[in-house]
């Protein structure tokens, strides 16, 4: 791994975080902000750093928006796989969170049990990443034939899913889901959508905004079982804020009596959340085909808020289900020999930002800290990362003293490659093709999805 310059950041978001530059594939992209490039081992001192970002989601745009906002010299290059820019702004958040633009490993974690490659089964990566249109996930095609859905978790991508599955088309139309996507959902016969975690309320992961959008969702009620909550609102008096306000919001929806709002007596459709089940094993159909199911594990819990363990009972239930989406969360993957990964963290080993045992190259995001948080989460470690990067400028960390190329470099490896890069002006063409598909049909934008089309539509 090879990159010219003084020094190089690995971005945890859209792929996991790290794509080596002179690797990138015929639909690859470098923008530059600022200027030049960078290597991975480096060192420093200089009056104008030259840094190369590999990856372009949040992570690296905060990381390079705070080096150039706090060095007048600095000059930035940022380098993405894909042709196209901003990680899980794009491709990540659900379609109607669009002031929200919130996941960027490149892997999912299984379940670890038997059945979970059966058809029916999903990781709530792949699925996110077909509603919104990654090139990866664009031919998933899940089937949404079955009335009930499971989804395994209890975080905001969880909750995205359900919502997503369970919105009205009206809805969903204006926005920028993809077409493919929309066309599946309106034929969708889920009318079920159940939300199970291994542990209890107060140690959900999702937030009161995501929750309250859901228990208002047109169309839908929501389904709380009242026992599920006894005795949480003595438990929860002195607990933070947040934690508290979204139990009483659960606790509220818990105890309110079906048919006390109108709408949600005459709603189609439902979801609701189960709590302290643990998945055993997902259950195939008679002839083996598909899901039919999935036996779960009721558990107790040991340990009380957010350290609390959830323990086997020796209980079991079986939940009936045609569809199954893993929610349980994301996971990166490690980069080059050259670069330390922790495989059983999945992050690379830093301290603030500084990857352990190499001078001059540093990490932001998931594949930094692992994948938790959201937006605001990156932006603050983004900014944590580049100080690191300033403080070690400052303190003569860093030899920039020798003039380098940086993508002068890096456009004769690709050229020699027979690589051509995507550029940020050529993006702008992708961007308005999709902005004015989007506005024949009523939406912010229509998303390519298949990236020889993209390059194809500016000249490569």
């Amino acid at each position: 791994m090879q990159i010219e310059g003084p020094f190089c950041l690995l971005i945890g978001l859209r792929g996991g975080g790290a794509v080596a530059a002179a690797g990138m594939g015929p639909g690859g992209a470098c923008w530059r902000g600022g200027g030049a490039g960078a290597r991975r081992w480096l060192s420093s001192r200089a009056p104008a750093p030259r840094v190369c970002v590999v990856g372009s989601g949040p992570a690296g745009f905060y990381t390079a928006q705070h080096l150039l906002k706090h060095h007048d010299l600095a000059q930035v290059d940022i380098y993405e796989k894909l042709p196209v820019p901003f990680g899980l702004v794009r491709f990540g958040v659900a379609p109607d969170h669009p002031e929200v633009k919130s996941y960027g490993a490149e892997d999912n974690r299984i379940l670890g049990i038997p059945g979970e490659n059966l058809p029916g089964v999903y990781s709530a990566r792949a699925f996110v990443g077909w509603y919104n249109g990654l090139p990866e996930n664009r031919d998933l095609n899940p089937d949404l034939s079955c009335e009930t859905a499971l989804i395994l978790g209890h975080g905001n991508v969880a909750l995205d899913i359900a919502r997503i599955l369970l919105s009205p088309l009206d809805l969903l139309r204006k926005t920028d889901i993809t077409d493919c996507s929309l066309a599946a959902l309106a034929c969708s016969k889920v009318k079920r959508v159940w939300l199970a975690g291994r542990r209890g309320p107060l140690q959900v992961a999702f937030t009161i905004k995501e929750l309250r959008e859901m228990i208002n969702l047109p169309g839908t009620q929501p389904v709380l079982n009242p026992a599920d909550f006894t005795g949480l609102e003595n438990a929860v008096k002195d607990a933070p804020r947040p934690r508290k306000r979204l139990t009483e919001l659960m606790i509220k929806t818990a105890l309110q009596k079906p048919g006390e709002v109108a709408a949600q007596a005459a709603a189609a459709r439902q979801w609701g959340l189960k709590f302290q089940r643990s998945p055993q094993e997902v259950l195939p159909t008679a002839d083996g085909r598909r899901a039919r199911g999935v036996r779960m594990a009721l558990t107790r819990l040991e340990g009380s808020g957010e350290s609390a363990k959830a323990i086997p009972t020796g209980d079991v239930e079986e939940l009936e289900c045609g569809l199954v989406l893993s929610s349980i969360g994301y996971r990166s993957l490690p980069l080059d020999p050259a670069v330390p990964f922790d495989m059983q963290r999945g992050i690379i080993p830093n301290s603030m930002g500084r990857v352990e045992g190499a001078p001059g190259l540093y990490c932001s995001g998931w594949v930094k800290r692992g994948p938790t948080g959201v937006i605001i989460t990156t932006m603050n470690d983004s900014f944590d990362t580049a100080q690191s990067v300033l403080e070690d400028l400052r303190g003569g960390m860093l030899d920039v003293s020798v003039s380098r190329e940086g993508f002068g470099a890096v456009g004769s490896i690709l050229r020699s490659r027979g690589v051509r890069p995507v550029s940020f002006s050529d993006w702008e063409k992708i961007d308005a093709a999709e902005v004015a598909r989007g506005k024949a049909a009523g939406k912010p934008r229509e998303k390519i999805v298949d990236p020889q089309e993209m390059l194809q539509l500016i000249g490569h």
